[in-house]
């Protein structure tokens, strides 16, 4: 049962080009969005398109995959874990951050 403990599974379309930082040592890191749409017909039976952005991290070799093959509208499923953050923004204010920490990455479409 532990492998079901904070699992996240998301199919869905890049959001926009990846972010990467190499840090000292080589090792990377890969920030991009991915949108969900899910649709479904209203009491009036109108049809109705919902998409939810994701925050999505990626670390080492999976950073270096997307960095290579990643680009905006790629189609992608991602399994991961969520995770929560904070920090003190310029201002003094504090801001939390959700994200996916992705642990594996299939790429899908022809895009």
């Amino acid at each position: 049962m532990n492998a079901l403990r904070n699992r996240v599974q998301l199919i869905g379309n890049v959001g926009n080009d990846p972010e990467i930082k190499t840090f000292e040592g080589g090792k990377k890191v890969a920030n991009l969005t991915v949108a969900t749409n899910e649709s479904y017909k209203n009491d009036k039976g109108e049809k109705v398109e919902q998409t939810e952005w994701h925050r999505v991290v990626a670390w080492g070799k999976t950073a270096e995959i997307i960095e290579r093959f990643v680009t905006k509208g790629k189609e992608v499923a991602i399994e991961g874990k969520l995770t929560h953050r904070s920090y003190d923004d310029k201002n003094g204010e504090k801001r939390y951050i959700t994200e996916v920490v992705v642990n594996d990455i299939l790429l899908l479409g022809n895009k």
